[in-house]
């Protein structure tokens, strides 16, 4: 069993998934991510501006998710893996977005952790691939 979302759905959503586009509000200045009709800090939902958003910035917080606490569309590759890492992440931005954490380095994940955003296949429904966003850790420069 798996979440259903409609191929109409995730097709408006393809900017926010795709290329990480945002809203600033024009109201307080504050990018809301992923975009809404209402700005989430003030409340204002008159006028915004589309952004395109780095898609680096910090790992906030994280949890390791195993083969029974994963959502059931990544229930397959929980298996597959035994358990993965899933990070919310502060944007250089500010948003803060959850994704799961690919790449995973040797010594593990930790807060603080620099990432950017990739485009990945997520899973698959209706016999078609949906890819979305993941975040892998940045080399670090000798």
């Amino acid at each position: 069993m798996t979440a259903h979302i409609s191929i109409p759905l995730f097709q408006r959503a393809i900017k926010q998934r795709y290329r990480l586009v945002g809203h600033r509000c024009h109201e307080c200045g504050k990018i809301n991510f992923p975009p809404k009709g209402v700005c989430k800090y003030c409340r204002a939902s008159s006028s915004f501006e589309e952004i395109k958003l780095s898609g680096r910035g910090k790992v906030y917080s994280y949890t390791i998710l195993a083969a029974g606490g994963a959502p059931p569309e990544f229930a397959e590759e929980a298996l597959i893996k035994d358990s993965y890492p899933v990070v919310l992440v502060e944007l250089e931005e500010g948003p803060k977005i959850i994704a799961q954490l690919v790449d995973v380095p040797d010594d593990g994940v930790r807060i603080g952790l620099e990432v950017e955003a990739v485009i990945r296949r997520i899973y698959v429904e209706e016999e078609v691939i949906r890819y979305g966003y993941k975040f892998r850790p940045i080399p670090v420069k000798s």
